[in-house]
């Protein structure tokens, strides 16, 4: 089969796809889009398809999963957008007034309050803060994971009264 009796096949197939299309999109445009995203790939793609393979099912498949990649590209964008309604004024407050240079002195204190810290307890407190977990702590330093758990209480009670000025909770 030739690329222009493909594609006269392809696009034969138009409105039984936009009908399919409408049961991903709910939405008149949307299907005609998706249906065009579909049609469009078919024809780029037209090496891949296999004279003798039943042409709709091929269609309905590149169909379905070009809206499971929209629908992905579209969760994995607005989980990185903040939308203009979502920022409250505190948000607003909270942005506008901090800056670089609070930061620099918050790391500072946090830095030598784990410089105040022994090697007994800087280890485990700082793998764990780094997302090792009890066991691996324990295994690594090759103490009893009750001995990690200690530590790493001891070392957060110190780290709380070096950082007093901060107010932490409980």
């Amino acid at each position: 089969m030739n690329k222009l009796e493909f594609n006269t096949l392809v696009i034969k197939q138009a409105d039984s796809l936009r009908t399919y299309a409408r049961n991903f999109t709910r939405d008149q445009d949307d299907a005609n889009d998706l249906v065009q995203d579909t049609l469009l790939k078919a024809v780029t793609y037209f090496n891949n398809f296999k004279e003798g393979t039943n042409l709709k099912g091929w269609l309905y498949t590149i169909m379905k999963n070009t809206f499971i990649n929209n629908y992905r590209r579209v969760v994995k964008t607005n989980s990185f957008i903040t939308k203009e309604e979502e920022i409250t004024n505190a948000n607003l407050v909270v942005s506008a007034t901090s800056n670089r240079g609070e930061n620099k002195f918050v790391m500072e204190d946090i830095n030598y309050a784990l410089s105040t810290l022994t090697d007994d307890y800087y280890v485990p407190f700082t793998m764990y803060f780094e997302g090792y977990k009890y066991h691996e702590i324990s295994d690594h330093l090759s103490i009893p994971i009750g001995t990690v758990k200690t530590r790493i209480h001891v070392a957060r009670k110190a780290m709380k009264k070096t950082l007093h000025a901060y107010k932490f909770g409980n």
